[in-house]
């Protein structure tokens, strides 16, 4: 059947699409990690003079919520835990990532599709960076499709902002350096929220073609099980008139036979 092979190609290409976001988002956990640990030293370093307000907001101030939903078939539940997220969220600043959710009011405050991910990137930096360095809200958090293996995933929570600090900090460390280390603070902490963004999107990505191969897979078996019942329905027919056709035979002859006698 034409449209079996057309499945098999998406469900192959799904396949090497989730092994692609994967690498991908690996490289930028790495350098996530590397930001946070940098970030750790400047925070606990005694020798810096740090206004706490940079690493602790005002948690009166409101949220802002970003959504990493999908711009393309085969993800009706996906996309419909990101809209069921949004409406909850209703009093929550929000940048929704995916062309097909539609909603829209006063605390959307940037709305792009899936794939300008990578083309509105400054944008989005460009307010993540406003909201830190005026301490606009008392968290940033990630909603999205959290990849979890080949056959699994899950709707995920991320908090990018304030950051969790784990494990202890050696003072050893501390250091003095002549900047303006707000500043510099500021614009690492802009820089760690970005990279984990874009390594959100790939697992994102990842997940999305996890449901995209599940659902090609089940769409090539329903074709197989078609195909078996065809192909017995036509053994089925051809026996019938295999059968029909000795019938008649026979009846021919003995009709002959008695004809002769």
């Amino acid at each position: 059947m034409r449209i079996k092979n057309v499945v098999k190609v998406m469900n192959f290409h799904s396949l090497l699409r989730v092994d692609a976001s994967k690498r991908e988002a690996e490289s930028y956990r790495n350098v996530g990690d590397e930001i946070t640990k940098i970030i750790k030293t400047i925070v606990y370093n005694k020798n810096l003079v740090l206004d706490k307000k940079v690493i602790m907001p005002n948690p009166n101030n409101n949220k802002l919520n970003i959504y990493i939903a999908n711009d393309y078939g085969f993800c009706g539940n996906f996309n419909s835990q990101i809209a069921r997220q949004i409406r909850q969220d209703k009093d929550d600043y929000k940048i929704i990532i995916g062309k097909k959710i539609v909603y829209n009011d006063d605390k959307v405050i940037l709305k792009i599709n899936k794939d300008d991910f990578s083309k509105e990137l400054k944008k989005i930096e460009k307010t993540i960076d406003e909201a830190i360095r005026n301490s606009s809200y008392s968290e940033i958090n990630l909603y999205y499709n959290h990849y979890n293996s080949s056959t699994s995933f899950e709707f995920k929570k991320l908090t990018l902002f304030p950051i969790n600090f784990d494990g202890e900090y050696d003072t050893k460390n501390d250091f003095v350096i002549e900047t303006d280390i707000t500043s510099m603070l500021y614009s690492l902490l802009t820089f760690y929220i970005m990279y984990e963004l874009k390594m959100c999107e790939c697992i994102s990505r990842a997940a999305e073609n996890v449901i995209r191969n599940q659902i090609t897979r089940e769409a090539l078996d329903k074709i197989d099980e078609i195909e078996i019942e065809q192909a017995n329905e036509l053994r089925k027919n051809k026996k019938e008139k295999l059968v029909k056709k000795t019938v008649e035979n026979f009846k021919k002859i003995s009709t002959r036979e008695e004809e002769d006698g």
